[in-house]
């Protein structure tokens, strides 16, 4: 069989599945905090017929030998966690993470997630939940009375009631960060779990240590760039209808040599 169609079908392949990630980028060009895939490919195992400085003569060295490549995979997708811009939208409840750092989500079975999206909403307890609502960690709970909430550029959230005239602080948003954020594992809803090529979590005051400031009344958007995809997006299709030449041209190859031989 001629190896030309085993070598276009791996790029067929890894063509298809950098679709797969450019559609899903644009699917999520909405979604609040979401970070870009970006698909990262690497070159197969290659058969040497003819090895590179090896003696061709007694005073000679080959220069670069015989070396065919079988293909190309997918190594890996890599999210990539730079900052999106700001939406304003003037609700309390919304905060964007300006810099780095995620905020902490309690998962139902216990174990902390981890988010940039900060749509929050208070639940019928009056503690500040998720989209989802998943609990806000460390917990913070809103008086039934307040009636202005303030969240500073450090995560320090105040209360105003009716008839105070001071503003009560009932807790502090806590930001996280991590050694290689890419390395974290995305479980949907817009949350990250831990990983080993992650690190440990390392939790800190937003606006200290390198971590960044908190933005109420914001929105951090998706990262992804429509027009930048979009490029991306033919630059995919036109290595596939290649591939897909290839294995057109490695076809009529072999039928002239069936009608012909």
């Amino acid at each position: 069989m001629h190896s030309a169609l085993y070598i276009s079908k791996t790029g067929l392949s890894a063509q298809d599945t950098q679709l797969s990630t450019i559609a899903n980028n644009l699917a999520n060009a909405s979604t609040v905090g979401f970070k870009r895939d970006r698909a990262v490919f690497e070159d197969l195992l290659y058969q040497i017929q003819r090895q590179p400085g090896a003696q061709n003569t007694e005073d000679t060295q080959l220069p670069s030998g015989l070396q065919l490549g079988t293909g190309v995979r997918i190594v890996g997708t890599q999210k990539q966690f730079t900052v999106g811009s700001m939406q304003v939208t003037e609700q309390a409840l919304d905060i964007a993470v300006d810099g780095r750092g995620f905020l902490q989500i309690l998962q139902p079975n216990g174990t902390p997630a981890y988010s940039r999206a900060g749509q929050l909403h208070i639940n019928s307890e009056g503690v500040i939940v998720n989209a989802d609502g998943l609990q806000l960690q460390p917990a913070i709970t809103i008086p039934e009375d307040a009636s202005v909430i303030s969240i500073g550029t450090d995560g320090t959230v105040s209360v105003q009631s009716v008839g105070q005239p001071q503003a009560t602080a009932v807790g502090n948003i806590q930001l996280t960060d991590f050694i290689n954020p890419a390395g974290l594992q995305a479980i949907g809803g817009n949350l990250f779990v831990q990983t080993g090529a992650s690190g440990d979590p390392l939790e800190g005051v937003p606006g200290q240590n390198g971590l960044g400031e908190i933005k109420q009344g914001m929105l951090e958007n998706s990262n992804v760039e429509i027009v930048e995809e979009m490029v991306n997006m033919i630059t995919t299709q036109r290595a596939y209808e290649m591939n897909s030449k290839v294995v057109s041209s490695a076809d009529q190859m072999l039928q002239f040599i069936t009608q012909n031989m």
